[in-house]
């Protein structure tokens, strides 16, 4: 088979039925990187049309092929503690005031569009730090719709650039050398739920309930308007009142949805149920 170049009618279809399915939005612009990884699908399928292979994933009754494709267009990189100034905006200001009215209870934080797990251990990681000797316990639920990264984050064993901004003594503390990478040590990973998670499915969002804080960085930027919309108001029943979502610097809440309040700490921008 050759290389496959989608009409731009197959372009149309194909990227309609994804954003049905998972919100995810390919704008026009995107036909060869998405060309290149369904003709790969195809190759493995030994499918040489685009007809057959779309009758494929929109009709196979388990729902696997969609899942596979969506992981192949879903790959993002990212790296432990990044963002830094925000994250010392969560440890230093946001868990404080979390924590104020706790007690003994347990904090429970959201890493939505976990990649790799690098968010979701680093959250992991400040909130050992900070809650040491308090008798607050906490959890940290990583979710992704990409089923291939999730399997890495399970894995925890991280190459050198991937933990290249880790503060050394952490990197002594919360990792294990091993090999050419660094894992991450049980004390870490023991209190860090992974599991799939489609953030456009409602019924699933619908039991994401009682989080004190949420991190979707830089995730909202693949979905239109509509999907921001609806999955920002999904987040907001997520949260515990007084609760607070984290964007990516360049992204805006305000731009989506007035619902949240927007909070101006020393280190951020950060929005508050």
């Amino acid at each position: 088979m050759g290389d496959l170049t989608l009409s731009q009618a197959e372009f149309h279809r194909l990227a309609e039925y994804i954003y049905l399915k998972t919100g995810i939005r390919f704008e026009p612009g995107k036909e060869y990187y998405v060309a290149k990884r369904v003709e790969k699908r195809m190759r493995e399928l030994d499918f040489t049309g685009f007809g057959r292979y779309f009758n494929y994933l929109r009709f196979q009754p388990s729902g696997a092929e969609i899942e596979l494709l969506v992981n192949s267009l879903t790959v993002n990189e990212t790296y432990f503690f990044r963002e830094y100034s925000q994250l010392k905006c969560f440890a230093e200001e946001v868990v404080p005031l979390l924590t104020r009215d706790l007690g003994g209870g347990r904090l429970k934080v959201w890493s939505a569009g976990c990649s790799t797990g690098e968010e979701p251990y680093t959250l992991a990681i400040i909130l050992l730090e900070m809650l040491a000797d308090t008798g607050i316990t906490f959890e940290v639920h990583g979710t992704d719709i990409n089923t291939n990264v999730l399997r890495a984050a399970e894995r925890a064993c991280y190459g050198d650039r991937a933990v290249k901004d880790v503060p050394e003594d952490y990197l002594r503390k919360y990792f294990r050398r091993e090999g050419d990478g660094y894992l991450v040590l049980p004390v870490v990973k023991k209190n860090v739920r992974l599991y799939r998670l489609n953030l456009n499915d409602g019924s699933t969002m619908d039991g994401m309930r009682g989080f004190h804080a949420i991190f979707c960085r830089n995730v909202l930027i693949y979905f239109d308007d509509c999907s921001r919309r609806e999955v920002a108001l999904r987040f907001y029943r997520s949260l515990e009142p007084g609760g607070f979502i984290f964007l990516g610097h360049s992204e805006s809440m305000s731009r989506i949805t007035p619902i949240f309040k927007l909070r101006r700490f020393k280190e951020a921008i950060i929005y508050q149920k």
